[in-house]
């Protein structure tokens, strides 16, 4: 090793470290409780190493629905949050005076507590003795009965969920998108007009392209945050999640260690290798797809 690779090693070694310590180290130690059977949290005892954890796990009925409510939260907030800020952008992107304070103003949220927006969105979809809740209201003007939103039908609830993702993960895709609309080279703009190109062929075939390792990385990190929620259902709907049928992979991880039913480690544990191969294999998957789809 020569003087330079060895000074390279010894300035990376602090950062291996923090991920050896608190990343490396837990992951083993998840994967190790995992494996333990009939582990006892008191004494710290188990049976010996299998797969119990992981059959228990995939056939716990509180699993498989925190699951299923996981996977319609990605499955919905992810792509269409990303259009709706790709559409934002492009406006934003199209407009000369006060962009910067639109821009800002639309950043806002993203910079607020998420359980403070969870707790006015709570606010404006519940029923109370004394209101409907603002948004009942105006169903009502449109001549339909009120909706219970946050205690009432699986579909009213869910929709509430999603719509609150979509608002708390949208200024920061359109703060990433707005920085790659504006650095796009502007002579392939002026060279398409002078050709005589339509707008949505200059969209299709310059902007997209341009821009496309951008949506490609929102759309990944948006999988992996949409996999990851669980404070926001809390803020919603409680941290009886499990009672409002909402409750999310992360939330039964978290119940399985210190809920009501906690102190089960090797579940919560299942659970989490679980999580984990979930999101790993959708991250390879979007990758092998950009480099076909992406632009680079």
């Amino acid at each position: 090793m020569n003087d330079r690779n060895y000074k390279g090693f010894l300035y990376l070694l602090p950062a291996l470290l923090f991920l050896g310590i608190f990343m490396v180290y837990p992951l083993i130690d998840v994967v190790i409780y995992s494996l333990e059977e009939g582990y006892n949290f008191a004494s710290g005892n188990f049976n010996g190493y299998g797969l119990y954890n992981f059959k228990y796990v995939l056939h716990d009925p509180f699993f498989i629905q925190a699951l299923k409510n996981t996977s319609i939260i990605v499955i919905i907030t992810v792509p269409l949050s990303t259009l709706i800020a790709l559409l934002i952008s492009l406006g934003l992107n199209s407009i000369k005076p006060f962009r910067e304070f639109l821009q800002t103003l639309y950043f806002l949220p993203y910079v607020t507590n998420t359980l403070a927006v969870g707790l006015v969105f709570m606010i404006l979809f519940k029923k109370t003795p004394y209101s409907d809740g603002l948004v009942n209201l105006l169903i009502n003007s449109l001549g339909y009965s009120s909706v219970d939103f946050i205690e009432g039908p699986y579909a009213a609830k869910m929709f509430v969920m999603c719509f609150y993702t979509i608002w708390i993960v949208m200024p920061f895709k359109i703060l990433i998108l707005t920085s790659a609309l504006s650095s796009v080279n502007k002579d392939y703009y002026n060279a398409a007009r002078v050709d005589g190109t339509s707008r949505f062929r200059i969209f299709y075939k310059i902007t997209l392209p341009m821009i496309s390792p951008m949506i490609f990385y929102l759309i990944i990190t948006g999988f992996i945050g949409a996999f990851k929620a669980y404070s926001d259902e809390v803020a919603i709907f409680g941290t009886n999640l499990n009672e409002a049928g909402m409750n999310t992979i992360v939330g039964y991880v978290y119940d399985m260690l210190y809920g009501d039913s906690g102190g089960y480690p090797s579940f919560a544990g299942a659970a989490s290798i679980i999580l984990f191969v979930i999101v790993f294999t959708i991250t390879v998957i979007n990758l092998l797809i950009s480099k076909n789809k992406v632009n680079v």
